[in-house]
């Protein structure tokens, strides 16, 4: 049964919360809407739930996770530096937003380019933020799909050999048929312009 918020704003199942930190907390890999498509997610603070990570998606060692985080205390926590201008369309844009910054930091290299960059998002959705509240860690993330450039829109759309490898599945919004799109991605260039990697 869901509740309901005194704005009517529906809140996650508890017990859907529990299952899924216990899975984090204990280094495993999860399964799960986020605001924008499905994901397989761990604990970011974690070298071996990472290296896990890497393996099922089939991701070279040195490229970047997406880390999601709750907070922008959170998000500088993890960045050698947050430009006025990132921090302001953090703040005022509409879709989630994934950007890439040159420096990461307080996370394992793994969680991290070969040359330290890292790609956050702050996340919109409500499940995901009080995950990642709840872990007290950023969760790195990466597309519930073993083939590149390939989205799961929604959970009817991911394959049974990545629901097979994880350590749990999101009861959350299994039963949707809308569906998700990626997040805009951008970066910062040299001269402190904003450059759209993707729309």
């Amino acid at each position: 049964m869901m509740t309901f918020t005194n704005d009517g704003a529906t809140m996650v199942q508890n017990y859907d919360l529990d299952n899924a930190l216990a899975s984090l907390r204990a280094g495993g890999l999860i399964l799960f809407p986020t605001d924008t498509v499905w994901c397989v997610g761990c604990d970011a603070s974690n070298q071996v739930a990472i290296e896990r990570l890497r393996q099922l998606r089939q991701l070279p060692a040195d490229a970047a996770l997406e880390v999601l985080v709750s907070s922008l205390d959170m998000l500088r926590s993890h960045v050698q530096h947050l430009h006025p201008r990132l921090e302001t369309l953090l703040i005022y844009h509409v879709r989630p937003l994934t950007v890439i910054y040159d420096k990461g930091r307080n996370l394992p290299k793994e969680a991290l380019s070969k040359e330290g960059r890292i790609a956050i998002r702050l996340v919109q959705d409500n499940y995901c933020r009080d995950l990642v509240d709840l872990l007290g860690s950023p969760i790195a993330a990466v597309e519930a799909d073993k083939r590149n450039g390939f989205f799961p829109l929604n959970f009817g759309s991911i394959s049974s050999d990545v629901i097979e490898e994880v350590d749990y599945v999101s009861k959350y919004r299994r039963r949707e048929t809308v569906a998700g799109q990626p997040s805009v991605m951008v970066k910062l260039s040299r001269k402190d312009e904003l450059v759209f990697l993707r729309e």
